[in-house]
Formats: C-alpha cells, structure tokens, sequence
C-alpha cells in the first residue's frame, strides 16, 4: 500500500500518517523530516541559510526519491509541496499510489495554526489574528486546486484524530 497524504499546513497530516502507517503496519515518512535528515539541516535553517528556491528543489528530488523506489509507505507532504514544478503530476502519475487531501475547514485551520505559527517559518511573523486570517483565505484558495487534484477528499473538521483515522481505514478497506 502507498498513500501520499496531503493538505495545507495544520491539517495534521503527520499525526494521521503516522497512525494509519501503524495501523497497516507501514513505514512512515514525513517528507520535511526525510529532506532534514539528507540535508542535514532543520527546515527553517534550511530556509534561512539556503533559500525557498533551494528547499523547493530538495523537496521534488525527495519526493521523486520516495515515490519511485519506497515499497509500501505512508507518506505526509509539506502543505506547499503539492504546488510546486510537477510533485503533484508526479504523484498522481506515479505506480499504485492513493493520494487523500486532509481538509479542514478555514475556521479551525486559522484557529489551530495561529497558535502553532510560532514554530511555522511562513507564518511566524504574524501578529494580528484578522491579517492572518486574510493570509491563510488567500493561500489556501491558491493551493486548493491542488490538493482537489488527489484521489480523495477527506473532511476531518471536528475530528479527533482517532476519528479521522477510523474514516481514513473505512476509505481503505472500501477500495480494496
């Protein structure tokens, strides 16, 4: 089984890739800790020292990497990742994989992300609620086409991630 999680940051693909990985019995991969590891460097500092350009590019090689010689994997994408060059083509086109875009709706996104922005490069700058609010509306409206692109859509508005992870095993076992 491969599946590629996606979604705008927050949504919790990590959480949910790492239970459904374990449930299947799966190995798990975060591509931002996967580009950590071969970089050597945490994403920010990655960010800071190298560039978004650079990081853009690490990240497609990355995923290239992962999506055309993993076996079986359960993997969770950066929130942009599907956005740039071709990774999203890539993974629609690649063998035998199941892509899930994690959606959640834009209420509790800013609510959850707003507290975590601290440790978030890309938005750990915002201090107003109101702005960000607009900033997130506006990226998410750009990425959105996107993450429609997967093969499925999964709402975890309101979830648990318990929950989410039942109807995410229930999507598995209906296509199987």
């Amino acid at each position: 089984m491969k599946v590629v999680l996606l979604g705008y940051m927050g949504v919790g693909k990590s959480t949910l890739g790492r239970l459904l990985a374990g449930t299947f019995q799966q190995r798990f991969i975060d591509l931002d800790a996967y580009i950590e590891s071969k970089e050597q460097l945490k994403i920010p500092e990655l960010f800071q020292q190298k560039g978004e350009i650079y990081f853009r590019k690490a990240e497609s090689l990355a995923l290239q990497e992962i999506i055309s010689k993993e076996d079986d994997f359960v993997l969770s994408l950066g929130g942009g990742t599907p956005v740039y060059g071709s990774n999203m083509k890539d993974v629609i086109e690649a063998s035998g994989i199941t892509s899930v875009y994690l959606k959640l709706n834009i209420e509790a996104l800013v609510d959850r992300l707003f507290l975590e922005r601290a440790y978030r490069p890309m938005i750990s700058h915002y201090t107003d609620k109101v702005e960000f609010e607009e900033f997130v509306r506006k990226h998410l409206f750009e990425r959105q086409q996107f993450y429609y692109m997967a093969d499925h859509i999964l709402d975890v508005t309101g979830k648990e991630a318990t929950e989410s992870l039942q109807d995410l095993i229930k999507l598995f076992n209906q296509n199987t």
